[in-house]
């Protein structure tokens, strides 16, 4: 019987090797921090492409966000990387391109629907490359319960007075903590702390090109103001919540528990899904009523090909489909919350999401202030922010001396032109 078996098996694995490409099937790797997004990749990305592709296999291996950059470096140092990865805009992502770790995808079909503008979280700081297919922004404000703020007879505040006014009335009724958010992962705190309302206090792009060309420091009153703002946040967080991880803020917003949660747009999807109530969104607070407002709106997620990739066609055509406005509806709708940077009409579905990516018609949009050229040295901009925002809102750091430290360790490899 044995025999009989073996001798199957020889004819089976002959028959495929004449018929050839005809059963070949090309397995593709994507690497990638978004592990929110597994579902919508497994259930709804994926099965698009490969409808249309079944000679290609695509699975989606996200790791933990905090760990992905140096989970990611260490693969491709060790060729053990899968053959697509999610490239963080700006300076990590170029990094890689520089070690040639990512491919050159300049010329890939598809790239021309993407507008210089789009690309340039992606390309080579004259422009002429491009490393990674745009995929999505990302816009910052706060998300909020409206089941508790009707209960409260509380409205979304438009200034900074009326949104700590709102925070007091919050912690006073006792029902719900005011503001889901804890500082132990760190990162939160700066992404959805300091660069979501900071923007209002530096002038969007004017005080982040400010920063780059060394005419503003980060010791200046308009830097050092969002941590002074952060830094009235702690009493209104719930105890604890130095010992709170994103998951925690997360799961203590959509169970109901906790009226504001100071967020990303990404977050609408899994929200959405797992609130009994109904949420809305509202800007980051200006200094007075009036103001021009700012708002972060972050080139955050691209894709591109592992130079080591062994699969490189199979890959090119998958990062074409991504390049397509067939993609960016899909992933749009999706995924709501990541707004498509093709330059092509993408009609989103989510009420939501329409509503937060309007404030582009409101407000003037800027980038996140660390993620272009700020972070290229050691220490890098973007990480010690991370720890100076936890600590002001801990207690352990006053604004003047996380803005003054974070300035002494730029100063110590960053040399503007502007600053000789």
């Amino acid at each position: 019987m044995t025999t009989t078996i073996l001798k199957a098996s020889v004819a089976l694995a002959a028959l495929a090797a004449l018929s050839g490409s005809a059963l070949a099937q090309t397995t593709l790797t994507i690497e990638s921090w978004r592990n929110d997004d597994l579902a919508t990749w497994q259930e709804k990305i994926i099965p698009a492409f490969e409808a249309q592709h079944p000679d290609i296999k695509v699975t989606f291996a996200p790791t933990a966000p905090t760990e992905y950059n140096s989970a990611l470096a260490a693969k491709l140092d060790a060729g053990s990387a899968g053959d697509l990865v999610a490239c963080r805009p700006f300076d990590a992502s170029l990094g890689l391109y520089e070690k040639k770790q990512l491919a050159d995808l300049t010329k890939l079909p598809g790239m021309e629907n993407f507008t210089p503008a789009a690309r340039t979280a992606w390309s080579t700081d004259d422009g002429s490359q491009t490393f990674c297919v745009p995929m999505a922004a990302v816009l910052h404000g706060f998300m909020y319960n409206k089941k508790a703020f009707e209960e409260l007879g509380v409205q979304p505040p438009k200034t900074e007075a009326e949104f700590f006014a709102l925070l007091d009335k919050i912690k006073e009724n006792g029902t719900y903590v005011p503001l889901a958010m804890g500082t132990k992962d760190q990162w939160e705190a700066a992404t959805m702390g300091y660069q979501n309302i900071g923007p209002n206090d530096w002038k969007g792009e004017e005080g982040r090109k400010a920063l780059i060309a060394g005419t503003q420091k980060l010791t200046d009153p308009d830097w050092v103001k969002p941590f002074e703002t952060l830094a009235k946040w702690g009493p209104y967080m719930g105890d604890g919540f130095q010992a709170q991880t994103y998951p925690d803020s997360q799961n203590l917003f959509t169970l109901g528990r906790a009226a504001i949660y100071p967020a990303g747009s990404w977050e609408i999807a899994t929200f959405e899904a797992q609130a009994d109530f109904e949420i809305g969104a509202f800007l980051p607070p200006v200094q007075n009523a009036g103001d021009t407002c700012y708002v972060s709106d972050h080139p955050d997620i691209a894709l591109g090909l592992n130079a080591a990739s062994k699969n490189a066609e199979a890959a090119k055509t998958f990062l074409s489909w991504v390049a397509s406005p067939e993609f960016a509806t899909i992933y749009a709708n999706a995924a709501p919350g990541f707004f498509p940077l093709i330059d092509k009409p993408v009609t989103l579905e989510n009420a939501l999401a329409k509503e937060i990516v309007g404030w582009r018609g409101t407000c003037q949009s800027s980038i996140r202030s660390t993620y272009q050229i700020l972070s290229r040295g050691t220490p890098n901009l973007e990480n010690e922010t991370w720890t100076a925002s936890a600590n002001v809102i801990n207690g352990t750091e006053t604004p003047a001396q996380a803005a003054e430290k974070l300035q002494k360790g730029l100063d110590s490899w960053y040399k503007p032109a502007a600053a000789k």
